[in-house]
């Protein structure tokens, strides 16, 4: 019934399209209206349009005519159309949606529409990009578009000053990555003086890979982080007590579905045991789960994850003597990115690395909470659909399929289920084999490094009849973490006729693969090819060499068009749909033909984990013949009901981490903002004096409670805390001898005590300097007390659990205690700060040159290339290098003399720039 109703009156989606669809014919109908204006004219509209703002306008109102000018301003300055399609992409950009593009359907150009009419505000657009390459490119290409229209660009990328960075966020639109955006949000929230903050809010934003930045790595948090001491032996014994342990499986308990590892009461039984013995537990504890031994528990249980969750090859690989995690999503290496809580020097004890120091977090949000404080969230990816309850749950944002320009032609062809792996490879090993000699170009999914390795073994040693020649070896490329660096030229030559591709996961993602080749890539190869011999390419020559490569992908093309265009042949489902999803749409692109199917075995692990048994059960009753392999409509709706499963369990998981984060992001964005108004005020004097009579009340209420007899007052108490807190010898004792005397009155003689020692400090200083130091001691305070508090939420999380054994809601117990340690934070906030004030002694000198972020490190997966880019940054004169130029340099190619420049002094080469920031960071 529900489909009868759905072929009838449509769905959803396809209503809300053409409702919008009705909007694109009043733009159409607005065309030869501006294709008739001048370019001053037209340029003119911008100006036009800001006024209708500040008139009382909406942005709804002016759409219309604005896509209309950005569509005209592209056809001029970049020599395209928006499609119609593409405008129905950028009213569901504007509206705050996700515009779900297939691959090769022009995302960029459609994000100029939403970009334009939300940048005529003049509060600032973000556009987010996966990498900080497309976002010079973007920023560039698009950027001919709004600066033909009055409108500035700025891009945010690694090495830029505090000033660039300022005026980047100062243009109508700024391009950048998520990390970037990230860690200058949490930077902002680092400083002492408001003309360092270099973000002026958050009021839209477009995400590109929407999906990849707001669901895979919606949880990974930025950090900014010091260092601690060295516990290298600590981890090495945990590691060494865990092993022993885990040869007994007995002592703990594995689940695969749930990814989680626990010790069973004979091996708590047994740890706690060898723990005594060695003397690592307090030996006047109550036992392994006393309070006092919770940071060893802690560690016992991070050295068994590392030692049963954690396989090598598979969630990382062992690179020059560094564990180097692996994304699960794209397959890429994580260089620069570390595992919290001490887990990754726990797998750094296992492997035998070099153990790493922890570091102590100074500032840290998940991008899912940095994205949530902007007023309009939207974005853009070719697959959003299966995860739409998620994004409108947590994003309050829709999720509307575009459809495409051109019908796709590409054929989904039914799963083939082998019983056995070695089947499902031989079955494999045919399919490319096929495709190679028919000159097909095949790209070959895989979930590990491992399982892409095993398939390019099999590959080579692969023996076929071709031509009449026994052929050993099928030629191939592999594209996974370890060989990522060749990623562009890999992808570039992945839909030549006869090309073997076998890539982890979706290895790959954001270039498009087009059939017979990239003629820009070969171009830019040709060209580093010209240079190396030391040939300047002429124009003449370079436009010749380009009409001979396109002749030669026009043919190479055609061959492939010929025999169905790309292949894309999936070894394994994934947990996700969306990640298979992004495989298949590597292919039919722009209404090229193209095929995929799926060949799976009652091994993978989806199957193994949720129906190994049941469907190998069926395949022996039903008397499946070893080679062959059962495909039918039913069996891919049972993967796929399978694969929702997962979808929904993970996403029950990350929906009730995010309640918990939401207790940490309400308490950070109240920090954040009261932060910010101290740094905005000029004079703190009233703030500093409320916290001031705030701390005598609390001591006064503690030691002479309002109920109790004089001669049940802790007198002493009082007057070591006023000696201590407040910096004064005061006649407690006398006053509170006196006759019908109360707390009342005490409170007030200490508070006037108080406010006269502030105003004789105050008269030592000048009134401008007292200003000052109330300010920098307020807010270096605030960043200690924000530090701790950090420290002891992680704790807090760490154990929360437990409390579900006392039938109580960990949630719950959460929530309590962290506003406990919340008030905690605010108290010793006024203390330290009436204390420091009342009792520091000041001595003023010329402070020595240093850097606010040195020794400090900044962590975040880049969901684009899947490396931490903040571990090895390099300033402006190092990034501009090409990795071959930076590896010629000699170890140190500085001038004499320039090796002994002190780090923080200025370059001598007049940049302008610190010397470990320019000429200093290539040494």
């Amino acid at each position: 019934m529900l489909g009868f109703a759905k072929k009838f009156f449509g769905s959803s989606n396809d209503r809300s399209v053409k409702a919008m669809m009705g909007r694109v014919a009043k733009i159409n109908a607005r065309e030869p209206e501006f294709a008739a204006l001048s370019d001053e004219a037209l340029q003119a509209k911008t100006d036009e349009f800001k006024a209708r703002l500040a008139a009382g306008e909406t942005l709804d109102d002016l759409l219309e005519e604005a896509f209309a000018v950005v569509r005209e301003t592209s056809k001029r300055v970049l020599g395209q159309r928006h499609y119609d399609v593409q405008m129905v992409g950028g009213m569901v950009l504007h509206r705050g949606g996700i515009a779900e593009m297939r691959t090769g359907e022009g995302k960029t150009l459609v994000a100029t529409l939403a970009v334009y009419l939300n940048a005529l505000t003049g509060k600032g657009v973000h556009v987010i990009t996966v990498n900080d390459y497309l976002a010079r490119r973007d920023a560039d290409w698009m950027g001919r578009i709004y600066r033909f229209l009055g409108l500035t660009v700025g891009v945010i990328v690694h090495g830029l000053t505090q000033g660039e960075r300022q005026a980047a966020y100062g243009s109508d639109i700024t391009y950048g990555t998520n990390n970037e955006f990230g860690f200058d949000y949490l930077r902002d929230n680092l400083v002492y003086d408001v003309r360092e903050m270099v973000q002026r809010g958050h009021p839209f934003v477009i995400v590109d890979e929407v999906d990849s930045i707001l669901i895979d790595e919606a949880r990974t948090p930025l950090i900014i982080s010091g260092p601690t001491e060295d516990r290298s032996e600590f981890y090495r014994t945990m590691d060494l007590l865990v092993k022993d342990l885990i040869q007994d499986k007995t002592n703990y308990d594995h689940d695969e579905k749930q990814r989680q590892v626990l010790l069973t009461e004979e091996g708590s039984e047994r740890i706690e045991e060898i723990l005594l013995t060695s003397g690592h537990l307090a030996a006047d504890s109550a036992g392994l789960y006393d309070p006092a031994n919770i940071s060893v528990v802690h560690h016992i249980n991070q050295a068994l994850r590392a030692n049963i969750l954690y396989t090598r090859d598979k969630d990382y690989i062992v690179k020059a003597g560094e564990i180097i995690l692996i994304d699960e999503f794209t397959g890429r290496m994580m260089t620069g990115r570390r595992l919290s809580e001490g887990l990754h020097q726990a797998i750094e004890a296992k492997e035998g690395a070099e153990i790493q120091p922890e570091n102590q977090t100074l500032a840290s949000v998940t991008i899912q909470n940095y994205f949530r404080l902007y007023e309009k969230l939207s974005g853009m990816t070719g697959t959003a659909a299966t995860e739409a309850q998620e994004f409108g749950d947590i994003y309050k944002m829709d999720v509307v399929e575009i459809p495409t320009n051109r019908p796709v032609m590409r054929i989904d062809e039914d799963d083939e289920v082998y019983r056995t792996a070695a089947e499902k490879h031989a079955a494999v090993i045919k399919q490319i084999e096929d495709c190679y000699r028919r000159g097909q170009p095949i790209l070959v999914g895989t979930v590990t490094i491992e399982k892409s390795e095993q398939l390019s073994e099999l590959l080579h040693a692969h023996k076929f009849e071709m031509d009449g020649k026994t052929i050993t070896g099928i030629p191939h490329n592999v594209l996974n973490a370890r060989f990522h660096e060749q990623e562009a030229l890999i992808v570039a030559d992945a839909g030549v006729p006869g090309a073997v591709t076998i890539a982890t996961n979706m290895a790959g993602r954001g270039t498009d693969i087009q059939l017979g080749g990239n003629i820009d890539m070969h171009m830019m190869q040709w060209r580093q090819e010209q240079l190396g011999l030391g040939i300047e390419p002429s124009h003449e020559a370079e436009a010749e060499e380009k009409e001979r490569f396109e002749a030669e992908i026009a043919e190479a093309r055609a061959h492939a068009l010929r025999e169905g265009g790309l292949f894309v042949l999936g070894t394994e489902r994934h947990e996700s749909r969306r990640i298979d999803n992004q495989l298949r749409g590597r292919t039919g692109r722009q209404g090229d033909p193209g095929r995929s199917k799926f060949f799976l075995c009652c091994e993978d692990d989806l199957l193994r984990i949720f129906a190994g048994e049941r469907l190998d059960a069926i395949m022996r009753s039903f008397g499946v013949q070893e080679g062959e392999a059962i495909t039918h409509k039913w069996l891919n709706g049972a993967i796929a009901t399978a694969q929702k499963r997962v979808e929904q369990r993970n996403y029950e998981i990350r929906k009730n981490l995010l309640k918990y984060d939401d207790v940490v992001n309400d308490q950070r964005k109240a920090v954040f903002e009261q932060r910010q108004e101290f740094m905005e005020a000029s004079d703190l004097s009233e703030i500093i004096t409320e916290m001031r009579h705030d701390v005598v009340g609390d001591m006064v209420h503690r030691h002479l409670p309002p109920k109790a007899y004089a001669e049940q007052w802790d007198i002493e108490g009082l007057d070591e805390r006023v000696r201590v807190y407040l910096g004064m010898e005061l006649p407690l004792k006398e006053w509170a001898a006196e006759e019908g005397i109360g707390h009342e009155e005490m409170e007030e003689r200490i508070v006037k005590a108080a406010d006269a020692r502030a105003t004789d400090r105050e008269n030592i200083l000048s009134a401008d300097q007292t200003r000052s130091i109330e300010k920098q001691f307020l807010l270096q305070t605030i960043d200690m007390q924000w530090r701790e508090h950090l420290m002891h939420l992680d704790h807090l999380r760490n154990v929360i659990g437990l409390r579900g054994y006392g039938q109580r809601d960990p949630l719950n117990e959460y929530k309590t205690e962290a506003f406990t340690l919340f008030e905690v934070l605010l108290s010793n906030l006024r203390t330290n700060v009436t204390r420091w004030l009342l009792t520091v002694e000041f001595q003023f000198m010329e402070p020595e040159p240093s850097d606010p972020m040195e020794g400090l490190v900044e962590v975040h997966l880049d969901p684009g290339t899947g490396q931490n880019d903040r571990a090895m940054m390099l300033a402006a004169a190092g990034s501009a290098l090409s990795p071959d130029q930076r590896a010629a340099l000699p170890p140190t190619a500085l001038p004499e003399g320039w090796e002994r420049t002190s780090r923080n002094a200025a370059c001598p080469c007049g940049s302008g720039r610190k010397f470990k920031h320019c000429h200093g960071a290539l040494v």
